[in-house]
């Protein structure tokens, strides 16, 4: 009886998580077609973008590298060397480019969403914001979101492109496949869709990436410790959540 009491505690904890989270997405939705606060997009593009670039290209370069260095080998001995370029460019384009970026973001952008709102709420700014008559879900919320679902995209374009890349580097200096041999393989194999579809999943993931960020944030406990919690929340429930959204969005796309 005891582990079911506590089973049913954690249930119904996180069923009324989940209804929360559910109560702010429909919140920050209607404040969608309110007036954009346009600078404040910009500067969350620049802050959450921008200086996510080093950091996403650092783990697409070397994955596609490291995804060359086991394929090419097996594909060569088969005499299918002529399909390496179109196998890595299909699997960055759908899965590795959006996935890798959407857990790289998971763990700057939502834990920089997270600990700035969190503080701000520790602080009592929300609450200053509140007195003066300016709701938190327009004015902290919206922006980062539309940022968000603008920036992760593009970050995964450049990422295909770095990854195709790293790939390229290792199949051609390491393993000896031709030049023309790559590049023709990608035109060959891949279709505009394998890029576009990574892109639908990389708005997904930009969505859920700002909305579990700003719900951590403004649900943090009190203190320091609190900051640090809503951090780690932050950052563990978003990559669960786009591991799972990834599947459905493939059964879907795909």
């Amino acid at each position: 009886m005891r582990f079911l009491e506590v089973l049913g505690a954690w249930v119904i904890a996180r069923l009324a998580e989940f209804g929360t989270i559910v109560l702010l997405y429909r919140d920050t939705m209607q404040e969608l077609f309110t007036r954009p606060r346009i600078r404040h997009i910009l500067a969350q593009m620049s802050h959450l973008g921008v200086d996510s670039l080093l950091i996403v290209s650092l783990t697409l370069l070397f994955t596609g590298a490291v995804f060359a260095l086991q394929t090419a080998d097996i594909l060569i001995r088969f005499g299918a060397q002529s399909t390496v370029g179109g196998i890595i460019s299909i699997a960055i384009g759908r899965e590795l480019g959006p996935v890798l970026v959407g857990v790289v973001c998971a763990g700057r952008v939502g834990a920089a969403i997270t600990a700035e709102i969190s503080t701000m709420k520790v602080t009592e700014q929300i609450d200053a914001l509140r007195v003066m008559a300016v709701n938190p879900v327009n004015y902290l919320i919206v922006p980062r979101m539309l940022a968000c679902m603008m920036v992760v995209p593009l970050l995964t374009v450049f990422g295909d492109v770095i990854g195709v890349l790293g790939g390229y580097l290792v199949a051609v200096y390491y393993s000896g496949i031709s030049s023309f041999s790559y590049i023709n393989s990608i035109h060959t194999f891949a279709v505009v869709f394998d890029l576009t579809g990574g892109m639908i999943k990389a708005i997904f993931f930009g969505n859920v990436i700002a909305v579990l960020g700003c719900y951590y944030g403004l649900h943090c406990p009190a203190g320091a410790e609190g900051v640090g919690k809503a951090t780690t929340r932050t950052v563990v429930t978003s990559i669960i959540v786009i591991f799972i959204l990834n599947a459905a969005l493939t059964f879907i796309l795909y």
